[in-house]
């Protein structure tokens, strides 16, 4: 009797656990019928956007001293190209301007010593750290006037005499391909320099392509 009891026992727990997993089975089947077939609002379609025309990608680039200091000289040599003019650029602790100023008939040894400080804006301010035009003795501001006088320079880089600075546009340069570029961070001593260069996607020839793309896609 009690065995019988028993067995009875087992058949109702397989039962139970039967009707149980049949039941799991079909509200399971129930709810993806419904998530099937359920209307979508059109609001749940990515709508159309427009595409900014000045849609880029940004490189964060990290240098050495040294790779940036021959970049600079050989842009240097290319702008002095038919002129009479010498002076380059030596990356150190800090920036060493060397170059030579016209002086009557003659010319005379140019050093400048300057600190970079890079801008919130990319661009970076040159502050005058010493200056010595030879054996003269002439005051900072009168030298850094001969400088603006007779050293060419890129048009986006100016002498200001009165606060004896020199400030670098970097971001007004013009390059090929209309990348942006700009100064991070320049720390010399630390040989730590990293540039951010923005690339847009239309001169790559992508911006027409993205926009034939989206609109085979949502129309």
């Amino acid at each position: 009797m009690r065995v019988k009891n028993r067995q009875i026992k087992i058949n109702n727990k397989w039962k139970a656990g039967f009707l149980g997993l049949l039941l799991f089975n079909g509200v399971v089947l129930l709810l993806l019928l419904v998530l099937i077939f359920w209307p979508v609002s059109k609001n749940e379609f990515p709508q159309q956007t427009a595409i900014d025309e000045q849609a880029s990608s940004e490189f964060y680039i990290q240098t050495t001293k040294q790779n940036l200091n021959n970049l600079i000289n050989a842009y240097i040599e290319k702008l002095l190209e038919g002129t009479d003019h010498h002076y380059r650029i030596l990356l150190e602790d800090d920036v060493h301007l060397m170059g030579e100023l016209p002086v009557f008939s003659s010319t005379v040894p140019l050093s400048v010593r300057l600190e970079p400080i890079e801008q919130a804006n990319g661009d970076l301010i040159l502050q005058q750290k010493s200056i010595s035009i030879g054996l003269l003795e002439l005051p900072n501001k009168k030298i850094m006037e001969y400088m603006d006088r007779f050293l060419p320079m890129p048009e986006w880089v100016t002498i200001d005499p009165d606060s004896q600075e020199i400030y670098v546009a970097v971001t007004d340069m013009e390059l090929q391909g209309n990348f942006d570029v700009s100064v991070q961070h320049m720390d010399l001593e630390a040989n730590n320099i990293t540039l951010k260069l923005v690339v847009p996607y239309k001169t790559l020839g992508i911006q027409d392509f993205s926009k034939d793309a989206m609109k085979s896609l949502f129309k």
